[in-house]
């Protein structure tokens, strides 16, 4: 066993996971009231803690019943991450996002809490998190700067040595690890995974055959179905799902066809939803999560707008976002309210 019994067992827990259903990455719900770093203008005021705990009781939902016959149940849920806009958390708000998660999801599903900048803020938000019973972290890009690869190992390793949690590390932006830093890394004991967001599938291929065996990978492209069927032909066949966010149905149909290689329902889905999202979705920087935000609040789902510096989509984009909701639910003969508690 290369990994203490501890970390093994979250292990195993995230392995399971990661076959047996999408990976969620919930949004953060904000007031629109000015209260917080909106400033009045819109964008995202204080955190509303109880229509986040609404929000999330949906999303985490254990599968189909008679209320919601098409949803489904993601495998892992991932809170105060890219798409739950951590950088616009204060420590007081991550942790009751991370403490209302662990609440919510009640041990059915492993909780991976989102840590980021230097390594030393990154063990600020690494030990809240564990105090708020997180089971993993993943650790995001730091902040601002490039850095060489022994940099890199470094930054990891100040990390692991702070907190019990395993991690996963995440490349992406000006995160990019070569086989030989992935093997060093790999050799930290906390150290289990890594999510890919570059889609650089030459460089990943290398990667999965310089880890480890039991080492865990993940597709964690924007709108990560699009490259779903690529990923897998290297190894990689879990992926995280921003649809999920606001429509559970659509991704949870979207990863039963590709289990069962479904390629003529894959073909329908990325064609007529997932393309048209993406092309909209390439228009504004930050609309990776600002339309995510907007899809769900036309589901009415209590989640608020965004918080700056991202801005909330436009009349006219607004308009064609819902267009295209409405032809992926049509997809899966899901209504557009979805029901909260």
């Amino acid at each position: 066993m290369r990994y203490s019994a501890e970390v093994e067992s979250v292990v195993q827990r995230l392995r399971d996971a990661m076959a047996g259903g999408v990976l969620s990455f919930p949004l953060t719900s904000f007031r629109d009231d000015g209260d917080g770093n909106g400033g009045g203008d819109g964008n995202g005021g204080g955190l509303d803690l109880e229509a986040y705990r609404a929000y999330l009781t949906a999303q985490l939902a254990p599968g189909p019943d008679a209320a919601a016959p098409h949803a489904a149940a993601p495998g892992a849920v991932f809170p105060a991450c890219g798409t739950g806009e951590f950088f616009s958390l204060d420590e007081d708000e991550y942790r009751a996002v991370v403490e209302a998660t662990v609440d919510v999801a009640g041990g059915r599903l492993p909780v991976v809490a989102g840590i980021g900048y230097g390594w030393a803020q990154a063990l600020r938000f690494a030990r809240i998190a564990e105090e708020a019973g997180a089971d993993a972290l993943l650790v995001m890009p730091h902040y601002l700067v490039g850095a060489p690869q022994d940099g890199l190992v470094g930054q990891l390793r100040r990390i692991a040595a702070g907190t019990r949690l395993p991690l996963i590390a995440y490349q992406r932006g000006q995160v990019a690890f070569t086989a030989d830093t992935l093997r060093r890394i790999a050799e930290i004991p906390t150290v289990v995974g890594l999510k890919d967001g570059h889609s650089d599938l030459d460089r990943l291929q290398r990667l999965t055959l310089a880890a480890p065996d039991g080492f865990l990978f993940f597709n964690g492209a924007s709108t990560a179905e699009i490259q779903a069927r690529a990923y897998a032909t290297v190894g990689v066949p879990a992926y995280s799902s921003a649809v999920h966010a606001f429509a559970p149905e659509i991704a949870g149909a979207f990863f039963t066809a590709l289990r069962g290689n479904d390629e003529a329902t894959l073909t329908t889905f990325l064609r007529d939803f997932y393309i048209p999202f993406v092309e909209l979705r390439d228009r504004v920087p930050g609309y990776a999560v600002s339309l995510v935000k907007a899809a769900a609040r036309l589901r009415g789902l209590p989640v608020g707008p965004v918080r700056a510096p991202l801005t909330d989509p436009g009349a006219a984009d607004l308009a064609e976002l819902e267009a295209i909701l409405d032809t992926g639910l049509a997809l899966v003969r899901a209504p557009r309210r979805r029901l909260v508690a």
